[in-house]
């Protein structure tokens, strides 16, 4: 990727600005994002609408102003409590990937960076993460994800970093560190949330703290009737470093419910903002090198083995 003018303050020693979005003007720039729309999507392998976004989520995405807005070089996803379509509450989703199929950015290794103000609450879910351009190596999870930031909404001291890999869902598997902010400090503070994610090892950081390196994954495309199983053998798995060896897109989105944080509650405060300052994506300067070897971990068809939370 070409070097771009880098503005004020996005320097970074060992790094190249590639893409970013500072959020100037007085509207989301569509030539960078785009919008998930409605309560769900159609699963066309199994020909059936998955309502909640498979999740129970209680949110209908739009792209209306009372949802998404551009003012003071910051960019506001707020969460309403209100009725539409059968939903509860409206929301916004945005997202470097157009709903016809185009990409408008995605990236394969490098510096992915946001800051952000987060909001906190009862069944709230607020996310800032990437998905893969395409379904490479299987349907969700076997094609991976990377989330530099989500809260459990009612601990607003916490933030999780975490990685999806594994077989097509419901054999997909998690990792998540949960990263404690300093004493005083919450979600709902300015803070910078990235991703430095090499060939073989992801680091996440908060406010240039790093708080985990990940370098053990795996991916298993194998079905049966449809559905995910779990690798028996090394044959079954995809090539190391699969599924963190493709282009990825960028997503930012608050929900609301689901089966991760619950159902708002009477505490829970609407509307319900995130805000970003920026967005910024850099290329390590003299590139990556050689793949680093894979990490030690237990497989799936090793003893013990379960769906991984690591804190």
């Amino acid at each position: 990727m070409a070097r771009i003018r880098a503005p004020r303050g996005a320097r970074r020693p060992g790094w190249t600005l590639v893409w970013h979005d500072e959020f100037e003007g007085d509207a989301v720039d569509r030539t960078k994002w785009d919008f998930d729309l409605g309560n769900g999507f159609y699963d066309y392998k199994n020909h059936a609408w998955v309502p909640g976004w498979g999740n129970e989520e209680l949110q209908y995405y739009t792209h209306e102003p009372e949802n998404v807005v551009v003012r003071d070089s910051c960019l506001s996803i707020r969460a309403v409590k209100a009725p539409l379509h059968g939903c509860g509450y409206t929301s916004a989703r945005l997202k470097t990937k157009a709903r016809d199929g185009s990409v408008l950015f995605a990236k394969r290794y490098g510096r992915i960076e946001f800051r952000a103000k987060v909001p906190w609450g009862k069944g709230l879910w607020p996310a800032l993460w990437m998905l893969p351009v395409d379904d490479t190596y299987g349907g969700w999870a076997a094609s991976g994800e990377i989330d530099l930031m989500e809260i459990v909404g009612e601990k607003p001291q916490e933030v999780l970093n975490s990685i999806h890999f594994g077989s097509t869902f419901p054999r997909r598997t998690l990792i998540t560190t949960t990263h404690a902010l300093p004493q005083g400090s919450l979600v709902s503070d300015w803070h910078t949330y990235a991703v430095e994610w090499e060939p073989g090892e992801i680091r996440f950081y908060v406010d240039d703290v790093q708080t985990c390196t990940y370098d053990f994954w795996w991916s298993c495309g194998k079905l049966v009737k449809g559905q995910g199983v779990e690798a028996k053998k090394e044959a079954d798995l995809h090539p190391w470093p699969a599924p963190f060896d493709q282009p990825f897109y960028l997503v930012m989105n608050v929900a609301v419910g689901g089966n991760f944080p619950g159902v708002p509650n009477d505490q829970t405060r609407f509307p319900a903002e995130l805000v970003v300052d920026y967005v910024r994506v850099y290329d390590k300067v003299g590139g990556y090198g050689p793949v680093k070897p894979r990490g030690p971990g237990v497989m799936p068809w090793q003893k013990g083995h379960v769906n991984e939370r690591r804190n």
